[in-house]
């Protein structure tokens, strides 16, 4: 039996109501705010922005369920060549005001052609601004959990493919300390199965660390690293990311896929870290080899 695909759509739009009323939970001050909207070759979907003074200074919850002509110039190799494309996904940004507060992201989403191909992708990946190890942990060990109750499941794999993806290879750098990232995997039952089960678990993730790192104290010093940082992230979305350059390509509506960007960001020159500092830190991690934080 063959997974639906509007029964796909439906449970991903309900995961992203409840993703939604828990991050207003804990933001205390701002809620999201809906943009529906409609796309002319087919389909349409739900942008959920929130962007107020309390501790998440943007937030994106996106859900979408796209079909239509299959572009003459597609990235992806296994829609390459097909007439005709469905795609539904959900996505989550966050970028939270305290530099000590790490940005999260995580991506579900299925998509198939009129050739017969269809398959599951997505992941989960956490970008810290300051190194904070008992975050990462927590945040491999949680995913680490899903990945082993279905047989479908498989963190090592996934994390390497996280740690390879996430890479700015004009800089030298990873973008953060990585999570899981799988693509083309078949739309089977127990895939999907996997796949609903992180999307329930992505609060389980990030919501703890956000609680424990919104209420530090910080200064000029920490923003400004923050906003090199999130300069960082702004490369990868717009020069590497996949999902960027697969919306662009198939009409999407820009607005709803570029609202995985920071709301501010500074490029200064020739910026280095102090040696020695927990920025340095940081740095030397980004620049180094993978760790492992099972």
């Amino acid at each position: 039996m063959t997974v639906a695909r509007d029964e796909v759509a439906d449970r991903l739009r309900n995961l992203q109501e409840g993703i939604c009323r828990s991050f207003e939970g804990l933001d205390g001050v701002s809620r999201f705010r809906s943009d529906r909207w409609t796309r002319p070759e087919g389909g349409g979907g739900d942008t959920r922005i929130l962007q107020g003074d309390g501790p998440v200074e943007k937030a994106a919850v996106n859900w979408s369920a796209v079909w239509g002509p299959t572009p003459d110039r597609l990235s992806d190799s296994l829609a390459a060549g097909s007439s005709s494309f469905y795609a539904t996904g959900l996505s989550i940004i966050v970028h939270p005001r305290n530099p000590y507060a790490p940005t999260f992201h995580a991506n579900l989403r299925y998509f198939e052609t009129d050739r017969g191909e269809r398959w599951f992708g997505g992941g989960a990946d956490l970008t810290p601004h300051y190194l904070f190890e008992e975050d990462a942990r927590h945040f491999h060990r949680t995913l680490a959990e899903v990945c082993s109750r279905h047989p479908v499941g498989d963190y090592p794999a996934w994390k390497k493919a996280c740690d390879d993806y996430f890479y700015l290879p004009h800089r030298g750098e990873r973008r953060g300390v990585g999570g899981v990232f799988f693509d083309h995997l078949p739309a089977t039952h127990p895939v999907w199965e996997m796949v609903y089960d992180l999307g329930t678990a992505l609060t389980d993730l990030y919501l703890p660390i956000l609680h424990r790192r919104i209420g530090l104290d910080y200064t000029e010093r920490e923003v400004r690293w923050q906003l090199h940082r999130r300069a960082r992230y702004a490369e990868f979305n717009l020069i590497w990311d996949r999902g960027t350059r697969f919306g662009l390509e198939t009409g999407g509506r820009t607005e709803s896929i570029l609202a995985s960007l920071p709301p501010r960001a500074t490029w200064v020159y020739g910026f280095e870290p102090e040696p020695g500092s927990p920025e340095d830190e940081l740095q030397a991690l980004l620049r180094g080899e993978p760790r492992s934080w099972l």
